[in-house]
């Protein structure tokens, strides 16, 4: 084998990898085993909020690049030049190690630089301001409307103290158990408060 031959099954390595990582990169595939088939689930990105991202610089990515930067730029050295190996090797591992870093900053500063792990307060319905979607009866149990995280939600909803609150009427949860909203009249609230 000579050195053309090993820049150029590098390459279509490289070049193979990286098209199955950009068609399937959202998705994650496991073999089979114990009698079981072949199965897929979607990816889950990771970042944490803008502060730098939690994707490593050695990632199937970027390895899948830097085979084929640097298979790429060895076999047209090393075919169309007279360059001494060596020196074609480090031209080579440059280009490969550019082609990886153009990926990692790809994926690192465009791809997650919106996201950012996910804080269960942020999901937390108590304090949420809604409106009753159904009425609640007098010791029975009603539904909420209200948005959080930039979406509608529902919720089945009881009065805090026990009382019937019209349909319309603007809530607020108190406290969350077993699924139930348990919700004071908005109205009320502010008139405690001033």
């Amino acid at each position: 084998m000579t050195w053309t031959d090993f820049y150029l099954v590098c390459f279509l390595v490289g070049f193979i990898l990286s098209a199955v990582s950009f068609l399937f990169g959202g998705a994650h595939m496991h073999l089979p085993h114990h009698g079981g088939g072949m199965h897929i689930h979607l990816g889950h990105g990771h970042g944490d909020g803008g502060h730098g991202t939690n994707v490593s610089f050695f990632n199937f990515g970027t390895g899948s690049a830097f085979l084929a930067w640097f298979g790429g730029t060895g076999f047209l050295v090393t075919r169309y030049s007279s360059v001494w190996v060596w020196l074609g090797l480090g031209i080579a591992i440059l280009s490969g190690l550019s082609g990886a870093a153009v990926v990692f900053w790809f994926v690192a500063k465009v791809l997650m630089a919106s996201e950012r792990d996910l804080d269960p307060a942020d999901y937390d319905p108590i304090g949420a301001l809604g409106r009753l979607s159904s009425p609640i009866r007098a010791g029975g149990i009603g539904e909420m409307i209200y948005s959080q995280q930039g979406s509608r939600r529902s919720i089945a909803a009881r009065g805090e103290d026990g009382v019937e609150i019209p349909k319309g009427t603007e809530v607020v949860i108190t406290r969350y158990e077993k699924g139930i909203a348990y919700v004071r009249r908005w109205d009320e609230m502010a008139g405690q408060q001033e």
